[in-house]
């Protein structure tokens, strides 16, 4: 069965599966659907981890799973650490390191993440806000690689493409672009750089895995 993966916007993502709903840093949702089973949060910045948000999102049953910080700000249980792994609702989630090289937006030491989510034996790689990091030349089979293109706090275009060499894609979306920072032309530039198929998503749209 068909993954559907709506890009929100900026680094919100929706994914449903099976009648699974997870979404990922969700932020800015026009409404309040509270249809979440599962809320990954990738850190505790506010484009990212936005509590209005998440509460638009989320019912009685919703698991929200995030680095330790982040789940103590957020006050909920399931606190992951990159290199750890937990399955919720049928969906494995693989924390990964995501850090700024050279930067201090995002260090290495606060332990922010992103995830690979297995769902259906396909396994979708969300970088989180991150640059170029050795842990991505580890990860295996992935494919759907959603990555930052923005630059400034993340990954530029060229680095994304890079990013998707190293990774083995099969098929990569590129966020953090038109909010904050980043525009289309950042989105395209990666499209056309990439060593993988494309799809440039604007907010709102949708694709299936």
């Amino acid at each position: 069965m068909a993954i559907e993966v709506t890009w929100i916007h900026h680094a919100s993502f929706r994914m449903e599966h099976a009648g699974t709903v997870l979404y990922i840093d969700p932020w800015k949702l026009e409404l309040a659907p509270h249809d979440a089973d599962l809320i990954f949060v990738s850190h505790s910045h506010y484009d990212h981890c936005s509590p209005e948000d998440i509460e638009k999102a989320s019912n009685a049953g919703t698991v929200i799973v995030a680095p330790a910080e982040t789940i103590e700000k957020l006050g909920a249980s399931n606190a992951v650490a990159p290199g750890e792994s937990l399955t919720v609702q049928g969906i494995t989630i693989e924390a990964v390191a995501a850090y700024n090289v050279g930067k201090t937006f995002h260090p290495r030491a606060n332990n922010w993440c992103g995830a690979v989510f297995t769902l259906d034996g396909k396994r979708i790689y969300y970088a989180g806000d991150t640059d170029l990091v050795p842990e991505m030349s580890d990860l295996k089979d992935i494919e759907l690689a959603l990555l930052p293109v923005g630059g400034a706090y993340t990954l530029d275009a060229a680095q994304a493409a890079e990013a998707c060499k190293r990774i083995g894609c099969r098929h990569a979306v590129p966020y953090h672009w038109g909010d904050i920072v980043g525009s289309e032309t950042d989105a395209r530039m990666f499209a056309d750089a990439a060593a993988c198929q494309t799809t440039v998503l604007h907010p709102g749209e949708r694709m299936t895995v």
